[in-house]
Order: structure tokens, then C-alpha cells, then sequence
């Protein structure tokens, strides 16, 4: 059974890597050793300061 969840989530910064930061709801759904697909869209860039 295939479960799809979309979620539109700002990289962070931890360090000098970028992350996503999984919600704590899909807790549940990500045990050890599930595979997942994990697919990026840009949504909007931040323009530079």
C-alpha cells in the first residue's frame, strides 16, 4: 500500500548544511528502514540580501 503525503516546508540551516525538517506528525509513518521517494520542487527562491 502506497501513502503519499505532501508537505511545503523553508530549508533550514544547520551549520553549513541546508535541511528539511520532517513534521513530527509523519513520526509514525517513517520507521527505520521504510523507503521512501523523496522528490524536490521549487516553490519560490529567496532572492539575495
Amino acid at each position: 500500500m502506497t501513502k503519499t503525503f505532501t508537505i511545503t516546508k523553508k530549508i533550514a540551516k544547520h551549520g553549513k548544511q541546508n535541511v528539511i525538517v520532517i513534521p513530527s506528525f509523519l513520526q509514525s509513518e517513517l520507521k527505520p528502514r521504510t523507503i521512501v521517494e523523496v522528490r524536490i520542487n521549487i516553490i519560490k527562491e529567496e532572492e539575495d540580501v
